[in-house]
């Protein structure tokens, strides 16, 4: 299996240093998510967690529900990339082979190779607003999601996404795609707690917000500003959101609910 980190050796001339330095990357490999035995999408990820990758990515596209499991998972290498397979439930696997779409995602986008506006502004749960947290909780969030994060401590080149829950930070998950991050901490959570907040080190986008509602989240928060359509869904959702507000008032915290 290829590993999530690779170490790069740079030039003498190209560093200035006497000897040659050994500089860890985040791999970045063509992960192909494969349903039934055909595939739905090929990201652009670091390859670690990939079973993560493929059950969360299943859950928040809305192939599998919440809590229904998949009947197998295999990751198997191929020359080029990596194949993640999985095999659906019953109910599952027709509804999936009626409305199959194909998408090609790098990692900077998480809605490419949809056909149809439709797709892009999905239908997600709503629920009633409740604030879960508040503005020194979130900052003490990012805080330790930061703390939490192994692969950017080594390589400065990957995001990461954290489940929050009464004051503590439960699990974190970390990719070079901030989609692919959130979509391995959904597959590793499982059922998520009542009043559970998603911590992103990447702005807020609508699919983010999107992923987050699917799963019944109760709040996402970002060290970034959201955009103005994240905002939108997140409202329309019933989704706290919490991100960095560039022109608070003075003496205010640079953190605000949107």
């Amino acid at each position: 299996m290829i590993q999530p980190i690779r170490q790069q050796t740079l030039a003498i001339g190209a560093t200035g240093a006497a000897e040659p330095l050994i500089e860890p990357l985040i791999e970045e490999v063509p992960v192909a998510l494969v349903f039934d035995g055909v595939t739905q999408a090929v990201m652009m990820a670091t390859p670690a967690d990939l079973e993560d990758f493929l059950r969360g990515f299943a859950v928040s596209e809305g192939i599998i529900a919440q809590g229904e499991s998949l009947t197998g998972i295999e990751i198997v290498p191929q020359s080029r990339g990596i194949e993640a397979r999985a095999w659906l439930p019953a109910r599952a696997g027709a509804a999936f082979r009626d409305r199959r779409r194909v998408i090609a995602g790098p990692v900077g986008c998480g809605l490419c190779g949809i056909d149809s506006l439709s797709q892009a502004l999905r239908e997600v749960p709503h629920r009633a607003y409740r604030p879960v947290l508040g503005l020194a909780e979130a900052a003490q969030a990012l805080d330790a999601l930061r703390e939490a994060q192994v692969l950017q401590d080594e390589t400065r080149a990957c995001h990461a996404a954290g489940l929050w829950v009464a004051g503590g930070l439960r699990l974190c998950r970390e990719d070079v795609g901030r989609h692919n991050a959130l979509d391995k901490l959904i597959g590793a959570v499982g059922a998520v707690p009542e009043g559970a907040a998603i911590i992103m080190t990447s702005r807020i986008s609508v699919d983010l917000v999107q992923k987050a509602a699917m799963i019944g989240a109760g709040a996402i928060v970002s060290p970034s500003a959201p955009t103005g359509l994240a905002v939108e869904e997140a409202r329309m959702a019933g989704l706290q959101l919490i991100a960095r507000a560039r022109h608070a008032p003075e003496g205010r915290a640079d953190y605000t609910a949107f």
